[in-house]
C-alpha cells in the first residue's frame, strides 16, 4: 500500500484502536494526528470542512495534499487496510460471517458497551443527564447479553471466524477488552478472558493508548 496513512484519532477511541490495531497486525505505516473530543477538537470549522463534515472521529486519510480522501467509519477504515489479506477470509460465506459479527459490534456491543465506558470513565457519572441516567440500565443489560453471546460463541470456537483472527476479532476486541471501565465484569465471561489473551499475543499487537 504505497499511499501515506493519516489516521486521525482520540487515542482513547477503541473506535480509533480498531484501525492502529488493523495496521500494526499488517505491518502497515500509519502516522496519526490526535484531538481532544472533550474538547470538542472535532467540531471546529477547519475539521468539519477538512476532515469529516459529520464531526467524528476516527477518520482515516489516504494519501496527502490536494488528492488525500478521507474515510470516516472505523469499520470501512479497517476493511480498507485489510483487503485483500489474511485479516479478511477469501470463502465467501466467511467474509459474510465475518461482516456479520462486524454488524452486531456496531448495533449490539459498541452503542451499549462503549457507550457506558464513555459515560462513567470518561464524562462521571456525577455529570450524566437524566436522561442518560435512565437509559445506564437498559445499555448495561443490553451489553451484557452481547457479553453473552460472544462468550457462549468462543467456548467453542478460538475465534470469531474460523481458527485465525480476522476483522470481526479486531472489531470486537477494541471495546471488549476496556469493558470493566463501564462496569461490565470481565471475570463472568471466561472464554472472552481466553480470547483477550489470543488477541494481546498476535504477532505485532499494538496496546490501547
Amino acid at each position: 500500500m504505497a499511499d501515506t496513512l493519516i489516521l486521525h484519532e482520540d487515542p482513547r477511541s477503541g473506535n480509533c484502536y480498531k484501525i492502529r490495531l488493523t495496521a500494526a497486525l499488517l505491518g502497515l505505516p500509519l502516522a496519526t494526528r490526535g484531538y481532544d473530543i472533550m474538547k470538542g477538537e472535532t467540531r471546529t470549522p477547519e475539521f468539519l470542512a477538512g476532515v469529516n463534515a459529520n464531526g467524528r472521529i476516527p477518520v482515516l486519510q489516504i494519501g496527502d495534499g490536494d488528492g488525500a480522501r478521507f474515510l470516516p467509519e472505523s469499520n470501512a477504515a479497517c476493511w480498507y487496510l485489510a483487503h485483500g489479506t489474511a485479516l479478511v477470509p477469501e470463502d465467501r460465506f466467511a467474509q459474510a460471517d465475518m461482516l456479520r459479527w462486524m454488524f452486531f459490534e456496531q448495533y449490539n456491543h459498541e452503542p451499549n458497551i462503549a457507550t457506558l465506558r464513555f459515560w462513567l470513565a470518561f464524562v462521571g457519572e456525577a455529570k450524566l443527564s437524566a436522561e442518560q441516567r435512565a437509559q445506564m440500565m437498559p445499555k448495561r443489560m443490553a451489553g451484557c447479553a452481547a457479553l453473552r453471546l460472544m462468550d457462549g460463541h468462543l467456548a467453542a470456537n478460538a475465534f470469531f471466524c474460523g481458527d485465525a483472527a480476522t476483522l470481526a476479532d479486531i472489531a470486537l476486541f477494541a471495546y471488549t477488552h476496556v469493558a470493566e471501565e463501564g462496569g461490565f465484569a470481565l471475570s463472568d465471561y471466561p472464554h472472552i478472558r481466553s480470547w483477550i489473551g489470543r488477541m494481546q499475543a498476535l504477532p505485532g499487537f499494538v496496546p490501547m493508548q
